[in-house]
């Protein structure tokens, strides 16, 4: 077992939810843009908290993590929803990131990957929305290290609105911002941060277009 997945196995093995059971704010704000019967994928999902809320607004939804004991906790959470979730256990690089597949993937906070696994990562994800499908991405800049409220500790790792831009590039960007507020997801996203908002729609095949 790597260190890295020890150290989540040991975060995760909290008896709360680290990070809260409601879904994160700029996902939530999405909702009038979500369709019941609409396919979702929760990339890095962890405790369960975005995947259990769209499952909650009848999306058809996919999500995964590569820890075991994150995935566990997300399985109940949803159980005790009354939703249904399909979870599975593996990380970015072993995920099978089937093609054209999803209406909508979202991405929240997951910024333990280095700039290498942060490309292939966004690479796929934008490979597995289907032609106008919706991307939700919400991560820290680096002046979150100024405030130590949650995230990662090495500076690479952090996103930029450049950054996310250039990676999507072709997508239409319906918000792009980097800003300031105080959190209050759980315990491990708390208190003032330094955050930036992505929300973007894959471009429309011409096929697509001229139906």
């Amino acid at each position: 077992m790597s260190a890295e997945l020890q150290r989540w196995n040991t975060r995760f093995s909290a008896p709360e939810y680290i990070f809260g059971t409601g879904p994160n704010e700029l996902l939530a704000a999405q909702r009038p843009l979500l369709r019941r019967g609409q396919r979702a994928l929760c990339v890095a999902d962890g405790e369960g908290r975005n995947s259990v809320w769209l499952a909650e607004q009848g999306l058809e939804v996919t999500a995964f993590d590569f820890s075991p004991v994150g995935v566990e906790k997300a399985r109940r959470l949803a159980a005790e929803r009354g939703v249904n979730v399909s979870y599975e256990v593996a990380d970015v690089y072993g995920w099978r990131w089937p093609e054209a597949r999803f209406d909508l993937v979202a991405a929240i906070f997951v910024q333990f990957a280095d700039p290498a696994m942060r490309g292939f990562m966004f690479e796929r994800m934008a490979r597995a929305l289907r032609s106008g499908g919706l991307l939700v991405v919400q991560g820290y800049t680096p002046k979150q290290l100024q405030y130590g409220t949650g995230g990662p500790k090495h500076v690479e790792n952090f996103y930029t609105a450049e950054l996310l831009r250039s990676a999507f590039a072709g997508f239409e960007v319906l918000d792009l911002r980097e800003h300031e507020r105080v959190m209050a997801e759980g315990t491990q996203h708390c208190g003032p941060s330094a955050l930036v908002d992505f929300v973007a729609r894959k471009p429309r095949s011409e096929s697509k277009a001229a139906a």
